[in-house]
């Protein structure tokens, strides 16, 4: 039986998602979670604080440190929402969509290069495969949860 452990643990070393910065924009250095969020708030509306936290699966302490970053960056701006002064809203200015869009499109161009490599059918089977494995993690009871 293949060791399932070893095959993703090399598939993250590969993904470089043990580096501590993903990428680099310009003189800017983005660490995975700071690119997680940039592409969170990318693809929604004026997200909250909290939504962005939750989707992404990080406590909303750690969060708050990532998003003073950003912040302090020039890449997020933080608002208050009228109705609500408690709740925060996230966008993007204009350097952090930027920033966002160079991500997206470095990370799509790596994913058609690897793609490249394969048939149609492989390509379509990789693809069919990584949904069921995502559906089968959101039916998980452990997932994304540290295991004690």
């Amino acid at each position: 039986m293949e060791n399932l452990r070893e095959m993703f643990q090399v598939m993250t070393r590969r993904f470089g998602l043990l580096n501590k910065n993903c990428c680099q924009v310009g003189g800017t250095e983005i660490s995975m979670v700071q690119s997680h969020i940039l592409y969170e708030i990318l693809r929604n509306d004026k997200p909250s604080m909290q939504q962005v936290a939750d989707t992404i699966a990080v406590d909303i302490t750690t969060f708050s440190r990532q998003i003073q970053t950003l912040v302090k960056m020039g890449l997020v701006k933080k608002s208050p929402l009228p109705e609500d002064r408690r709740v925060y809203q996230l966008s993007l200015t204009t350097e952090g969509k930027y920033v966002a869009a160079k991500i997206d499109a470095d990370m799509n161009e790596y994913l058609n290069e690897v793609f490249s490599n394969m048939s149609e059918f492989e390509r379509d089977m990789v693809i069919k495969s990584i949904h069921l494995l995502n559906g089968a993690m959101a039916k998980s009871t452990v997932c994304c949860k540290p295991l004690l």
